[in-house]
């Protein structure tokens, strides 16, 4: 009796067989990066933010500015998903983000202009001093506890002598060379808007020491530029300036430092025989 042979062209081979036993059906894969993006949209509340002084009717914020920590450039572009210039495509179209009779409400759909905000250099939060955002969120504790910071940090404003405040206005970028009445107003906008780091300024030694370093700059001690900060006589580089970062903070931190602790003696020696 013939045997029957088989051909393989007589059964498809796309034809679906069953999975073998204890193996898993196949699932769509999940982005978590995606899924951790919409909980945080979800859980977003409308912010509002304040300028520190009067800035008139409509006050425009500067754009393309630098963040310091990590240092990357950011702009507001509301039909990007993100703030950092090189993760934004060919099409971005920047828009002006600008304070209305001194305040500006950022809605909780508009997360790009929130984190916008929060990332730029003139926040408080970041070490500027022209906006702030405005907590509406504290319990009674929290309150209490902020009433007191408030009440603490206007009294400085109050009683310190203007040699103390001074160091603090420097590195604030307050004009020092207006009237003592006028310094101390500035101070206590900055007091209310944030009380708790204003008091921390003047226990913090890289406050002293930028305005030591302004002092040095004023009087031809050094001569500071975007690129570096030079000794003013000889005209000798002392530090280099790195990009997209300010050469006073940079000379601050450099004097703090070990190797910089002798160029700082020195300026302070120079600055006293004046």
């Amino acid at each position: 009796m013939a045997t029957r042979k088989t051909r393989v062209d007589e059964y498809s081979l796309d034809t679906p067989t069953a999975p073998e036993p204890n193996q898993p059906a196949h699932k769509k894969e999940i982005s978590f990066t995606s899924l951790k993006e919409k909980v945080v949209q979800s859980e977003r509340q409308m912010k509002v933010y304040s300028l520190a002084t009067e800035g008139g009717i409509w006050y425009k914020l500067r754009q393309n500015v630098t963040t310091k920590n990590p240092i990357r450039q950011i702009r507001y572009c509301p039909n990007e998903a993100s703030i950092f210039v090189d993760e934004q495509s060919q099409y971005a179209i920047r828009e002006q983000v600008a304070f209305r009779d001194g305040s500006l409400m950022a809605d909780a759909d508009s997360p790009n202009l929130q984190d916008y905000l929060d990332a730029h250099p003139d926040n408080f939060k970041n070490g500027g001093g022209i906006f702030y955002e405005v907590n509406t969120a504290y319990t009674a504790e929290e309150e209490l506890d902020r009433e007191f910071l408030l009440h603490d940090a206007v009294s400085m404003v109050r009683d310190k002598s203007i040699d103390e405040l001074l160091p603090v206005a420097m590195f604030l970028s307050i004009d020092t060379n207006k009237k003592t009445v006028e310094i101390r107003k500035e101070l206590l906008a900055n007091a209310k808007a944030n009380p708790k780091t204003f008091i921390e300024m003047f226990d913090n030694p890289i406050v002293k020491t930028k305005a030591i370093i302004i002092q040095a700059v004023d009087f031809q001690i050094l001569k500071q530029s975007s690129e570096s900060m030079k000794w003013y006589d000889t005209n000798k580089n002392i530090i280099t300036t790195p990009a997209g970062q300010d050469t006073l903070d940079v000379m601050a931190r450099f004097c703090l430092s070990d190797k910089g602790a002798l160029v700082y003696s020195e300026v302070l020696d120079r600055l006293g025989k004046l």
